[in-house]
C-alpha cells in the first residue's frame, strides 16, 4: 500500500503519523493536551477511566486535533500547547 501527503512524495508502508490533540471535560471545562498515533483510541481511554489525570473530570471531548510526521514533531507541538500562550490559545478556540 502506498500513502501519499499533499500529493507530494508517497510514505513508505511503515511511516505513522502522529497526532496532538487536546480534549475538553465536559464537568468543568478543563483542557487536557497529548499526543498518540490513533486519536479515536485515546479519547476512548481517556473516558474509560485508563488515564489517572484525567478519570475524575470525564466525559471529554475532543477540542483540537493537529497531524505532524513525526514523534519529535509532535511532543515540541504538545510541550507549546501545556505552556501558558498554548493554554490561552486552547481556551480561545474552546470558547468560541
Amino acid at each position: 500500500m502506498v500513502r501519499f501527503h499533499s500529493g507530494l512524495q508517497p510514505f513508505p508502508d511503515n511511516f505513522t503519523m502522529y497526532y496532538i490533540y487536546a480534549i475538553v471535560s465536559e464537568v468543568d471545562q478543563r483542557i487536557y493536551v497529548g499526543f498518540t498515533t490513533d486519536v479515536q483510541k485515546r479519547l476512548k481511554e481517556h473516558n474509560n477511566g485508563k488515564t489517572t489525570s484525567t478519570k475524575g473530570y470525564r466525559p471529554w471531548n475532543i477540542l483540537v486535533v493537529e497531524e505532524v510526521t513525526n514523534r519529535e514533531e509532535a511532543r515540541k507541538r504538545e510541550k507549546y500547547l501545556k505552556s501558558g500562550i498554548g493554554k490561552e490559545y486552547l481556551k480561545r478556540h474552546r470558547d468560541t
